[in-house]
């Protein structure tokens, strides 16, 4: 007798819970599960749907989603999780409801509307590894992803995880949400999104020099020819502001801590290419100078740019310091 054939796909499966869950219902069974009702009805569904993801079930506190589009899993992902803070900021702490999220790709068994098998259980693992508000994916996910959203990772390493026979590894993506770079206010913290400090760089650096800089800045590339060398020309540069922005450095002296600098790198980059008046270099093009000593002339030389920025990145508990420099190779000031 021929067995009946199963029905597999390839899928990126979410799994989410709420954290500490059972404490707030017993804090407040009906305001907690109101509370519930009006985040899934206002913000993930939507989140999940406009992500063209598909809720497979409901389990009190949890959920179960598919997608099949790991990238569009990503990005649901990460904004739910930050509008959920934006949602919190004016809730005690103890009466908010936090999500924890696992995301993992694997081959899966559909049978009828639901689904099951490794890839599923190995989702539902990462997320109990996740902290509350945070992301927990599988190798798979940040394999397929992280050329293709900038976003950050932090090694969790191997884990060993219940019924899984394999150990699974794991990545703690982090979110504005989460990254942490806080300001001290009375009676609270105010979290402050990685984007907003690379803007604010971006900002500064523009701003800066003040109006004769700005000036400057937008004349044409011209460099006479010393007595020295009466055959020197200027490089070819674009007719618009050019500008390279080197990796920033890690100066905390913990090598885990390289995706701040990483990350800070990746936003300030997009940062300056909103502005449709420059011409700025793709960060893939600069990795080739981390962690290197170099000189910015050179760099502008190589990159075929006039104006370098780099900078650094030191964290001490709560605390950024965060440099940076715009260096116009061309005058060298």
């Amino acid at each position: 007798m021929a067995s009946e054939r199963v029905e597999r796909r390839l899928m990126a499966i979410l799994a989410a819970d709420v954290a500490g869950y059972s404490r707030l219902m017993g804090v407040d069974e009906e305001g907690t599960l109101a509370q519930l009702k009006a985040h899934r009805r206002e913000l993930t569904d939507p989140k999940i749907a406009e992500h063209r993801g598909r809720i497979v079930k409901t389990t009190g506190d949890g959920l179960l989603a598919e997608f099949a589009s790991v990238v569009d899993a990503v990005r649901c992902s990460v904004e739910i999780q930050d509008e959920m803070t934006q949602r919190n900021a004016d809730v005690p702490p103890d009466r908010r409801i936090e999500f924890r999220l696992g995301i993992n790709v694997g081959d899966i068994i559909i049978d009828e509307s639901d689904i099951f098998g490794d890839g599923v259980n190995v989702a539902a693992r990462l997320e109990a590894l996740a902290k509350p508000g945070g992301i927990c994916v599988s190798r798979m996910v940040r394999d397929q992803v992280r050329d293709k959203l900038a976003l950050s990772f932090e090694d969790m390493g191997e884990q060993q995880v219940k019924n899984i026979a394999r150990p699974v590894r794991a990545y703690r993506l982090v979110t504005d949400a989460a990254l942490g770079l806080a300001a001290a206010a009375p009676g609270r913290r105010r979290q402050v999104p990685r984007w907003a400090v690379a803007a604010g760089i971006a900002g500064l650096v523009l701003g800066a020099s003040g109006a004769a800089a700005f000036w400057r800045l937008y004349q044409p590339h011209h460099v006479a020819p010393t007595a020295a060398s009466p055959s020197a020309t200027p490089p070819a540069l674009p007719d618009k502001p050019s500008i390279a922005v080197l990796p920033f450095a890690n100066l905390s002296g913990d090598p885990a801590q390289d995706y701040l600098a990483d990350g800070l790198t990746d936003n300030l980059v997009d940062a300056l290419a909103q502005n449709p008046g420059l011409f700025v270099i793709a960060r893939n093009a600069t990795q080739v100078y981390r962690g290197e000593a170099v000189a910015p002339r050179a760099v502008a030389k190589d990159l075929g740019v006039r104006y370098v920025l780099e900078g650094s990145v030191q964290k001490s508990g709560d605390h950024i310091r965060v440099t940076a420099q715009l260096i116009d190779a061309v005058t060298a000031t």
